[in-house]
């Protein structure tokens, strides 16, 4: 299969009615099981990066590294750079990434709409996508970060922001956020609705971790389209190896550790692409 757009990707699953994970990865082995779920699944995925990882792993290394194993794929894969500020959003274009997401969000109106601008501006000359963000999606320990509507997306302001950068995605606050939950979220379905009929660009929910079953599938019928999840796959490693080391069957052999963990990862991504196909959607 090809490496494509994210915007093509998600106006696939716009139109046929699912959406698609966006794996956030850390190694080889995460971005490997990862594409080999989805091609069990028979349908697209998307992987990311958080930059701030380009300690332990380059981007350019991550991106190269990815897009090798996409091109050997059956199903279609993109490579997105997570959150990023401006220097992070430069350095991900050149790096190769399909997609780059600039930050924003916790800066005033104005100057959100100006450092998005700018990063699209920059981007459309190598052909990549932007994802923006708009509304305070924090952290899952504050309380109020995805529950105080306050801090949610504003259906009129988003359509504005939308026009005025053109941003090929748009990350909302819509009750989610961020890592571990203190207590279970609850999505503004209203504002999901109300964004959608506002906006001709895709709808991208961080914080998809943790967020229950019945909710997500409900956010995929509203019509988002992006789910990013990062915090469950990394326990999912984090517990499978702890389990696998602690049986005694690894004792001094990393390597079987992580061969281990392949079965277990790949049925956690499955069952995140199945959740975000509520339709049962195949790809032709």
């Amino acid at each position: 299969m090809a490496i494509v757009k994210m915007r093509d990707m998600l106006k696939e699953a716009e139109e046929h009615g699912y959406g698609v994970p966006a794996i956030n990865i850390f190694n080889f082995e995460s971005a490997k099981y990862a594409i080999r779920a989805a091609e069990e699944a028979e349908m697209p995925v998307i992987i990311q990066l958080y930059p701030g990882f380009d300690k332990h792993i380059p981007l350019k290394i991550a991106v190269d590294m990815v897009h090798d194993l996409a091109l050997k794929a059956s199903v279609p894969v993109t490579m997105h750079e997570d959150h990023s500020d401006y220097a992070q959003a430069v350095a991900g274009i050149g790096a190769g990434f399909e997609s780059v997401m600039i930050d924003g969000s916790a800066l005033p109106y104005g100057e959100n709409v100006a450092l998005t601008k700018s990063v699209v501006d920059l981007a459309a000359a190598q052909g990549i996508d932007v994802e923006a963000e708009l509304g305070h999606v924090g952290t899952g320990s504050n309380l109020s970060d995805f529950t105080d509507r306050e801090k949610f997306t504003d259906p009129e302001e988003a359509a504005d922001f939308a026009e005025k950068t053109g941003c090929a995605s748009l990350a909302v606050a819509v009750g989610n956020a961020h890592g571990n939950y203190v207590k279970l979220p609850v999505l503004d379905f209203d504002r999901i609705a109300a964004l959608r009929k506002k906006l001709s660009i895709p709808l991208v929910m961080h914080g998809g971790s943790d967020i229950p079953f019945e909710q997500m599938q409900k956010a995929v019928r509203l019509g988002m389209t992006k789910f990013n999840i990062a915090t469950e796959y990394q326990r999912c490693f984090y517990r499978n190896a702890a389990k696998f080391y602690e049986s005694g069957k690894g004792r001094d052999v990393y390597l079987a550790g992580l061969m281990a963990l392949e079965g277990p990862c790949k049925e956690f991504v499955k069952a995140k692409i199945a959740m975000l196909n509520p339709g049962g959607y195949k790809l032709p």
